[in-house]
């Protein structure tokens, strides 16, 4: 089956969750899109089998809260911000439930991991306007850049260059090989004025950087210049908080969450909304991925749906 907008527009829930209590604050995919994992306000990770469809595992962070849970290169280990005690990042073990390590270092709040596709690289960036460079393999810190405002980082798909964005009006692009000699290309496309950039994604293709904010904008940016390719304005964000938009594997379609429920999809190259999926309840969406492998798309609340569209025999 191919990602079209009559695919799309079929998306319905197979599958919903209440393994939480609280809202859900990130979610990952495993490379090979089997496993998901999300982190939640209510201090634990969840992680879920996509081929089978069901709950795996719970694991809790009691002691220092999880946030921006991503998995490493071994889907057996994943790294998470903390929301307790300290601003330190953490190493967890899944099979386990064990620290493997920790990356001390910022002293605000982190806002934004983002793990290297390619090796064992983590870029972490923070409210204390640093951000900086792990290799999971050692506590230390490997790099830091001290920037003029609060940064949001991530990784383009090759893993050979990163973006950060400052202040919610400048992305600055960095050279993995050379970041400490300052960024290769500087971007001000334009002054946000409403909210704040909240995320930033590079197209899987590499083309597009998209930018979520904690406003009812989402930006698409051209990532060679910097140009505004368009604004998809159309959500609701009626309560000011961060809402995580994504890209289809395909770099086609871009998905984001709203505050009445709802999912919004648009075309990524015309700019329209090509379709608006609802799932029968009216709670905050903050968190949207499509899988990397199947077709399947997750949005998170307080639960976790798993969306397909409606496959017919000859399909399956």
């Amino acid at each position: 089956m191919k990602l079209v907008p009559s695919v799309v527009q079929s998306f319905r829930v197979a599958k919903a969750f209440s393994e939480n209590s609280d809202r859900i604050n990130s979610i990952d995919f495993s490379s090979d899109g089997v496993t998901l994992i999300s982190s939640s306000d209510d201090d634990s990770i969840v992680i879920y089998d996509c081929e089978r469809g069901v709950h795996k595992r719970t694991l809790h962070s009691k002691k220092y809260g999880a946030d921006l849970v991503r998995f490493t290169h071994n889907e057996n280990s994943a790294v998470h911000s903390s929301t307790k005690i300290d601003d330190t990042i953490r190493y967890l073990s899944l099979h386990d439930n064990k620290y493997i390590r920790y990356f001390p270092g910022h002293t605000k709040k982190v806002t934004s991991l983002s793990m290297s596709p390619v090796e064992d690289s983590l870029l972490s960036s923070s409210l204390d306007k640093s951000v900086r460079l792990w290799d999971v393999r050692s506590p230390n810190c490997q790099g830091l850049l001290s920037e003029s405002g609060k940064p949001v980082v991530c990784f383009d798909p090759e893993g050979l260059s990163f973006a950060v964005a400052i202040n919610s009006e400048e992305v600055r692009l960095y050279d993995m090989r050379s970041f400490d000699k300052g960024p290769f290309n500087t971007f001000l496309p334009f002054k946000e004025r409403n909210s704040d950039w909240t995320c930033m994604k590079f197209s899987p293709d590499g083309k597009m950087i998209l930018i979520s904010t904690n406003g009812s904008d989402v930006h698409l940016l051209d990532a060679y210049n910097g140009r505004p390719l368009t604004t998809f304005a159309s959500r609701v964000n009626s309560k000011g908080i961060p809402l995580e938009a994504s890209f289809s594997p395909d770099s086609q379609f871009v998905f984001s969450g709203s505050t009445d429920g709802a999912i919004h999809v648009w075309n990524s190259e015309t700019g329209l909304r090509e379709a608006v999926l609802h799932c029968g309840y009216t709670n905050p969406v903050h968190c949207v991925q499509f899988s990397p492998k199947y077709m399947m798309l997750v949005s998170a609340s307080t639960q976790m749906a798993f969306w397909t569209p409606p496959y017919r025999d000859d399909e399956l």
